[in-house]
């Protein structure tokens, strides 16, 4: 892990910490029209909640299960996901942070990092005025995307490497987040909003934060 706080660049993840989290109803919600999309009505509950968030032997395993290929199933799992974010996300229900406003005083590029879809973070920056961001990563909407997403530091890697910059600060709000900054060998910074309040790490990150505000005192 980098050490010091000369950060030359700060790369955020987005739910929870750029703009709420999804409701959890909502995605359950999409993963069952995403069932229905490919011809299964009634999947089991254990299956929903499989598919809201899947390795790929997961996925295959409930895909064999119904008959159904596995990347078809993903598909129809990426498109239902990203069109009700992109509902919540037009509704207001799914807005920015205020302390978002922040970031505009930061003097080093900034990007951003997510497991969501890349289509839904390009969503976000488009309805929640995100603009500013010098790069801007979601996961590839494909069997490989699942493979790659955080805690693997394979888009966190990307960011940095289209950034050109030497030590660059990560901030999230889950252990998945602390996870990918160490395995990227960069620190981390953990932001933790109401809906963290009592979330235990499993690893003590660089720096905690309840405000983004509080990033300009570290660059």
């Amino acid at each position: 892990m980098s050490t010091g706080t000369a950060y030359d660049a700060i790369v955020f993840d987005n739910d929870g910490v750029l703009t709420t989290p999804t409701e959890r109803d909502v995605l359950v919600e999409a993963m069952h029209d995403a069932f229905e999309t490919v011809g299964v009505t009634e999947p089991p509950t254990d299956h929903v909640d499989t598919l809201l968030r899947p390795d790929v032997c997961s996925l295959r395993r409930i895909a064999d299960d119904h008959g159904i290929d596995p990347e078809e199933l993903w598909t129809a799992r990426e498109d239902a996901a990203i069109a009700v974010q992109l509902t919540e996300l037009r509704t207001g229900r799914k807005r920015h942070y205020d302390d978002v406003a922040t970031l505009e005083s930061l003097s080093v590029p900034t990007g951003i990092v997510s497991n969501n879809q890349h289509e839904t973070i390009g969503n976000i920056i488009e309805h929640c005025d995100l603009g500013g961001f010098d790069v801007w990563y979601g996961r590839e909407p494909t069997l490989e995307g699942i493979e790659r997403k955080k805690p693997t530091p394979y888009y966190l890697e990307r960011a940095f490497a289209d950034l050109d910059v030497e030590n660059p600060l990560y901030v999230g709000d889950s252990r998945v987040d602390i996870a990918a900054a160490d395995a990227a060998g960069v620190d981390a910074a953990f932001i933790r909003r109401d809906h963290r309040m009592g979330y235990e790490l499993l690893t003590e990150p660089a720096h905690e934060i309840e405000s983004l505000s509080r990033l300009s005192e570290l660059v």
